[in-house]
């Protein structure tokens, strides 16, 4: 037998502990420290008390509590959550999570007598379902928030830089000029929809499971609808067992954030290219770069390197809870106490990845005169295509003839602006004296006036629509006028 093992068996569970009458022997310390949650469910705290207090007074209006008892209870949460406000708040041994260490020192404040009655009726497994939605509301509030704040920069800056020009990439080779305004507009309307999912999310996680009990239900016909409408919900959950044993919420939540932090890679991924030397078309402030520790010359994008690198760290949260959810058996298991530190990952990481996003985008240089340089003429051989097509000719016999245009360029060693008139027309006879007008980004540029185009006033409708998203939480269907 183990030194640990035989410390267990000497001793009884500690007098706090919610579940030790009929337990003869205590814990190992080992399994004590990997049992224990408070050090970092302790976040809950506010939550935690009140759904303790709103606990408390459905228990006074069935008869379980006095008047005078439910305020010793208000009183006593009162004081203990003016310590932990106040980070004074002192752990004991056997407080093994938020709820055992609030009771606890409830009792400490208004006797056992009083505190003792709290947890009648009521089990953790509805409690800390209860303080987990309570939480995670409040936080998701919080990104909404910061997510507003983002939307705000990328339709500040659009509408300021509306002017540039830069080149559009598929498969990371330049194809059509953009919009610098655009190609931002772009990750905004991600964030757009981002912004409604969470909206979902939030809706479906703001139902209340406190009453459920262990899993069969309350025996003391406590309100429940009224112990939801105390704590803000919108709903309750209709099935106890359901109540106690959901985590879609968290779920729901990993999934969200690892959709945004996936759109948040790929702006990132792009503003690492650039402002790579070899683009030079953007600049990170230094609140926002490093530099090498042997290469002085070096300025690194590492808040982008970082936001790639964080999005895979989201994803690994979804990945993990989806494996510990899956195939459990109904009703609480303790497996899913590992929510609880995920959840709480996947909030630090997402409110700092935000305001980080934030950051880098309101303090970011420009240069459109590099933007303008990347514009290469063959990025107008579909222009070239077009022009045919106003002439009649089908698309698909435009498209090989542009291309044979363009051909003839490489082998010339010239851009496709400096062929002569007489080259375009050894190519197709049906080529005009005007074809060299096609060779203008700007032009090109303004010929996308089609809704969601790169045309300035389509560029402009898209800032609309954002900004209306932002003032009504929706996002208009067809147009803002």
């Amino acid at each position: 037998m183990s030194s640990t093992q035989a410390q267990a068996g000497e001793s009884k569970p500690a007098p706090t502990k919610m579940w030790g009458g009929r337990f003869t022997g205590g814990l190992d310390p080992l399994m004590e420290a990997y049992n224990e949650s408070l050090s970092y469910d302790r976040q809950f705290y506010a939550q935690d008390i009140d759904g303790s207090i709103a606990w408390a007074r459905a228990n006074k209006n069935v008869g379980n509590l006095t008047e005078d008892e439910l305020n010793e209870i208000d009183r006593g949460f009162h004081a203990v959550r003016k310590e932990w406000d106040t980070d004074s708040f002192q752990i004991r041994p056997g407080d093994e999570d938020i709820h055992t260490a609030n009771e606890r020192r409830l009792g400490e404040i208004t006797g056992p007598a009083i505190a003792g009655k709290l947890h009648t009726g009521r089990s953790r497994n509805d409690q800390v379902a209860t303080d987990l939605r309570l939480w995670v509301r409040a936080k998701l509030q919080e990104i909404q928030e910061h997510l507003q704040s983002l939307l705000q920069t990328i339709i500040s800056r659009a509408d300021d830089e509306i002017d540039f020009i830069m080149p559009g990439y598929t498969h990371l080779q330049r194809a059509q000029p953009v919009r610098w305004s655009h190609w931002l507009l772009s990750y905004g309307f991600f964030f757009a929809a981002d912004f409604k999912r969470m909206k979902n999310v939030m809706d479906d996680l703001n139902v209340c499971p406190l009453g459920s009990g262990g899993l069969s239900g309350n025996v003391f016909g406590v309100d429940r609808v009224q112990i939801g409408r105390d704590l803000h919900f919108k709903g309750l959950c209709w099935n106890s067992m359901n109540a106690v044993s959901d985590r879609d919420f968290l779920l729901e939540t990993m999934s969200w954030g690892s959709r945004f932090m996936g759109h948040v890679s790929r702006i990132a991924t792009d503003l690492c290219i650039y402002s790579s030397q070899e683009s030079g078309f953007v600049k990170l402030s230094d609140a926002y770069s490093t530099g090498s520790s042997i290469m002085p010359q070096k300025k690194n994008p590492d808040a982008l390197e970082l936001l790639r690198g964080k999005s895979g760290q989201m994803h690994g949260l979804l990945a993990g809870f989806t494996a510990t959810m899956n195939s459990l058996p109904s009703c609480y298991n303790k497996d899913m106490q590992e929510g609880t530190s995920s959840v709480l990952s996947t909030i630090h990481l997402l409110s700092t990845s935000i305001q980080i996003l934030t950051g880098v985008l309101s303090t970011l240089s420009i240069y459109p005169q590099n933007m303008r340089k990347a514009l290469e003429p063959s990025m107008l051989a579909t222009e070239l295509a077009d022009y045919l097509v106003k002439k009649g000719v089908p698309f698909r016999e435009t498209h090989h003839i542009s291309g044979r245009v363009v051909a003839l360029a490489e082998k010339e060693g010239k851009g496709m602006d400096e062929l002569r008139v007489e080259d375009f027309r050894a190519v197709d006879a049906r080529f005009g004296d005007d074809v060299k007008s096609c060779f203008d980004h700007e032009a090109a540029v303004e010929k996308r006036t089609a809704k969601g185009g790169t045309a300035k006033e389509s560029v402009r409708e898209q800032i609309r629509v954002l900004k209306e998203l932002l003032r009504t939480g929706e996002m208009p269907a067809w147009s803002v006028e």
